[in-house]
């Protein structure tokens, strides 16, 4: 408001601005977070007042061993614009400046931690401007810091010239990798398209983008070879030597094939020049690490991705959308790293692959494996892949052209899932030091599972899909879903007490269509036999067989559910533990094709049968359940609703048209819906009892237990204590049932107490169950408050509804459905959109709406932006409003949910990148909006009738009635290849109603 009165006049500002507690170099994070206020006693600040430069250094590297230890790198910042401005090194001034007092300069601050504060008065005449910036650069060397001062001492002018040409070519080359994938669009609604140019934005941050599209470097191609397999770039010299310095990725995969080596085609066809993403996962991992690195050490471009399992997929199946020409490269990366037993690791990167490794004594660490996010994210990819290249995968079904991932996880026989679910692994430490070696003679690839002679083990693309889904049948449970006992949670990990409980529906629901997808690949593929491996071919005969008995079955009891887990269970546990104990014996067998189809239609009947058995009475669906195992038995009991459930069968398919718009609309009264927020929670929100209201005892109950009154008489608090009121309370140190049954086993080995403890444990373990209700916790999401918590609105699975809602409409348009059904999808669809933070204010928001954000806690605003998977679903959702869809290698562009109202009032200009990543302006029509396509500039206008036009290279236009660009100029765009120019699409924008004209 001050400024705001000043606006207008002459006047004189004083000010002072900068950084505080900056860091020096070599400041590692763990040490500044355990020994920050012993890291302050060594900390130096220098002025250098004359030039405006602070040089942050630490008097010695923090040691505690009796020798020398030279810290010979520092930090330093610089301003620029601010002449004759006094610098304080401390942040002890801030207080007497803020009310008015005398500043003075400081030339060094030491054993404190330090900062760099420009003080200077400036004078501002009407509407006049002043602007100043201030430049922080990290381990600088003894040469580096020198010509840093003499660069300032000498030209400083020059140097803030080079500061702002730099500044501006990063923002052109931010644009460029932005817009290379596709994030500049223009129309009427800036929120929309600036939140779109967002989503790229971090999605690219996250899972990479592609360096020079389909053109490839050999210097980085034979790098990447070398890592991976020395041994074959060496036997193939000349293969590689025959490269040319660039090349594009189908004539490098073409060459491959022809050279009749599985090593060298697989990894020709996994290669991925991705750039520019970020080693990336949940922040709290200890392995993680965020760091963006673009350029090698000698300066010259860096390409390379990593992260964990869950992430990396998922931002790949939105950029596929823009470079379609990879999407195969990304099948195979998946499938290469994924177990002969139909398992994956926990991270995968450029190099390779990698597991957790037992740390018992941090509990953010744990083995285990991940099991629903291979099938939603192979799924999507596979049917990109069928989309933009119909019989791509068909032509590799029976090729030996795959690998599987070799990792030290023992997964335990059934019996003992059964026994102890909680503990399902065994860490095989042998097993670590054989692949350690194996990739010291044979590079990353000595990970991979091999034959006898120490080759690469192949398989083909039908044995990798497979042994996944064999590996889902396996622990299955009619009714209830997929039995979590790989030591993992599923998507939301908030829910991580599920982990060896659970029975996740959400992937059953997945599991129907991923099964439903490889069924039509098989029937389409024309052949009657395939190829598998003896042991693949055997465990797949033994389910099929046991398929047979129960696959039409249309109702489970508790025992019949325990005879399918049994026969199952047992046999995938024999089969993995054989491959664990033998490996492949190298050896081929035939399938009937028939036989596969009758296998993937009874599994797809079962799971049909368990998601349309956990429709609830209020019209949505369970989203997990919990399973109970007694002898002979396997009890279901249900937990409250999820937001899960609802957004994965709405996504699998598997329910009409109107059935979806029914859950829809179910679930806009359910408790899910936040009115207040005009969006969705994960699960209803709730106020827990009150800390005092909690773990309350009733006295008769103390009374009635001959343990508890004796332990009580004698003033023994180890189980039960009581308040000056006079209630009762378990002791503070019995956290969950397993502290109470430690407690009563040391009770037991007590003369005087054996007796009474073996007498009443499962009743005091019942009564503790009865306090606190543990059978039904599912994990954090119970106990905290924000991220996936109580109350918190989760973006990501949010974004995941809507996309899910505009397939449903997609699906109804594909189907013929009734204008009714098309009008209550397209309504749903509208109001999750509606409800997204980039159609809020930002003081509704809580933060800068456009952005993608994390969580939003009840009564807080938006937290972590960027940190979320949204930016994938709201980036194919974005595409699905624009109307792009591909089928059997043709773009179709016929927006059916876009709004009139994003359509641009009068002409506008439309910048976007160019082939070459040189920016181009195109003048856009009054009643269109723009946006780009695999590079390629799209205008659509309003239109009766339907049309779309392509202006080619050479001048010509291609005009056709319709939606559907023709095969030819559609294989040309998806390849970028620079013949199409332009496309001006015709359609009838009716806004939200769902009606086609």
């Amino acid at each position: 408001s001050r400024i705001e009165e000043l606006h207008g006049r002459q006047c004189e500002v004083e000010l002072l601005d900068g950084f505080v507690n900056l860091l020096p170099a070599d400041t590692e994070a763990a040490t500044q977070l355990a020994f920050s206020n012993l890291l302050d006693a060594y900390k130096r600040g220098e002025a250098r007042a004359s030039i405006g430069l602070g040089i942050y250094s630490y008097g010695s590297l923090l040691s505690d061993l009796p020798e020398p230890n030279e810290a010979l790198q520092a930090s330093a910042v610089w301003s620029e614009g601010l002449d004759g401005a006094e610098i304080l090194l401390s942040e002890r001034q801030i207080k007497a400046f803020l009310r008015g007092g005398r500043i003075a300069a400081e030339s060094e601050a030491r054993g404190q931690r330090c900062a760099y504060l420009a003080h200077a008065s400036i004078e501002l005449g009407p509407r006049e401007e002043k602007s100043w910036r201030f430049v922080a650069d990290v381990g600088l060397d003894a040469a580096a810091a020198q010509s840093l001062a003499f660069r300032l001492e000498s030209d400083a002018k020059t140097l803030g010239v080079e500061l702002s040409e730099d500044l501006q070519k990063g923002g052109r080359d931010l644009d460029s990798i932005v817009g290379g994938a596709d994030g500049f669009q223009r129309g009427a609604d800036f929120r929309a398209t600036g939140h779109h140019y967002a989503n790229v934005l971090f999605n690219v941050m996250r899972g990479g983008t592609f360096a020079d599209g389909y053109r490839l470097d050999k210097r980085d191609f034979l790098s990447y070879f070398g890592r991976r397999s020395p041994l074959s770039l060496a036997s193939h010299r000349d293969f590689f030597d025959g490269l040319p310095e660039a090349f594009g990725r189908d004539e490098l995969v073409e060459k491959a094939t022809r050279l009749g080596s599985p090593s060298v085609e697989r990894l020709c066809r996994e290669y991925l020049p991705l750039m520019f993403g970020r080693r990336h996962g949940d922040p709290s991992r200890p392995w993680n690490r965020f760091s963006i690195d673009i350029k090698e050490s000698d300066g010259t471009r860096r390409l390379d991705w990593q992260g964990n399992w869950r992430d990396i997929f998922q931002n790949w199946e939105a950029l596929a959308r823009s470079y379609p020409g990879y999407i195969e490269s990304m099948i195979s990366a998946f499938l290469n790293a994924t177990t002969p037993d139909g398992y994956n690791p926990y991270r995968i990167m450029r190099t390779g692959f990698e597991w957790e490794l037992p740390d018992p004594g941090n509990p953010w660490s744990n083995i285990g494996y991940w099991s629903d996010h291979q099938i939603v994210y192979l799924g999507r990819l596979l049917e990109l892949s069928t989309a933009y290249h119909p019989g791509a995968l068909g032509a590799l079904l029976d090729r030996r052209i795959f690998a599987s991932a070799s990792m030290p996880y023992r997964i335990r026989p059934y019996a003992n899932l059964v026994s102890d679910p909680y503990h399902s692994i065994e860490f095989d430490r042998a097993w670590q030091r054989r692949l350690e070696r194996a990739v010291e003679d044979r590079g990353a690839d000595g990970k991979l599972v091999a034959s006898a002679d120490g080759e690469v083990f192949h398989v083909s693309l039908l044995e990798k899909l497979l042994s996944l889904l064999m590996a889902k049948l396996g622990n299955f449970v009619p009714g209830g879903g997929l039995w979590m006992n790989t030591q993992r949670p599923e998507w939301n990990d908030a829910n991580n007490a599920l982990a060896g409980k659970g029975l996740s529906v959400v992937t059953t629901a997945q599991l129907w269509r991923f099964v439903r997808f490889v069924l039509a690949l098989v029937e389409r593929s024309g052949v009657a036999t395939f190829s598998l491996t003896r042991e693949a071919a055997a465990e797949f005969g033994e389910i099929a067989e046991a398929l047979e008995g129960w696959a039409n079955r249309d109702a489970f009891d508790d025992r019949d559910r325990r005879s399918f887990m049994d026969g199952l269970g047992d046999i995938t546990s024999r089969a993995r533990t054989s491959y664990y104990d033998d490996g492949f014996s190298g050896t081929f067998e035939t399938l009937r094709t028939a036989s596969i189809v009758a296998m993937l239609e009874g599994a797809s009947r079962l799971f049909a049968f368990t998601v349309n058995a956990n429709l609830r009475d209020d019209g949505l669906y369970h989203s997990y359940n919990v399973l109970s195992l007694e002898e002979g038995s396997s009890a279901i009991h249900r937990l409250d609703e999820m937001l899960e459930g609802q957004v994965a069968v709405l996504a699998s398919g598997i329910l009409s048209s109107p059935a979806s718009a029914d859950l829809l609309d179910a679930l806009a009264r359910s408790r899910l819906f936040a009115a207040d927020r005009g969006t969705y929670l994960l699960y209803p929100d709730r106020d827990p009892p009150a800390f005092l209201a909690r773990n309350n005892l009733r006295g008769e109950v103390i009374v009635g237990s001959p343990l508890l009154s004796r332990m009580a008489a004698s003033e023994d608090r180890r189980l039960v204590r009581r308040d000056a009121r006079g209630g009762w309370h378990f002791a503070p140190g019995l956290r969950n049932a397993r502290a109470l049954t430690e407690t009563l086993d040391d009770l037991s080995r007590e003369a005087d107490l054996s007796a009474l403890v073996a007498a009443e444990k499962q009743q005091l373990l019942q009564l503790y169950e009865e306090t606190f209700g543990h059978r039904s916790f599912t994990g954090r999401s119970g106990s905290f408050f924000a991220y996936e918590g109580l109350g918190s609105v989760y973006w990501h699975m949010v974004s995941k509804l809507l996309l899910a809602a505009q397939e449903c409409h997609s699906r109804a348009l594909e189907t013929g459905a009734d204008e009714d059904t098309l009008a209550r999808l397209a309504r749903a669809y509208a109001a999750i959109r509606a409800g997204l933070g980039f159609r809020k204010s930002a003081k509704d928001f809580g933060a800068f709406p456009t952005d993608p954000y994390s969580h939003t806690p009840r009564d807080q605003g938006a937290r972590q932006p960027g940190m979320t998977g949204s930016v994938k679903e709201e980036i194919i959702a974005r595409f699905g409003e624009l109307g792009v869809s591909v089928e059997e290698g043709r773009l179709r562009i016929a927006p059916a949910l876009l709004h009139a109202d994003e359509l641009l009032a009068e002409a506008a200009d439309f910048v976007h990148i160019g082939p070459d990543g040189e920016m181009i302006v195109m003048t856009l029509d009054a009643g269109s909006l723009a946006f780009t396509l695999c590079g390629v500039p799209v205008q659509i206008q309003d239109s009766s009738e339907a049309f779309i036009e392509a202006t080619l290279s050479d001048g010509t236009k291609r005009y056709a009635p319709g939606s559907e660009l023709e095969a030819g100029l559609s294989c040309e765009l998806f390849a970028r290849s620079g013949r199409v120019r332009s496309l001006r699409v015709g359609a009838p924008i009716t806004g939200s109603t769902g009606k086609s004209r």
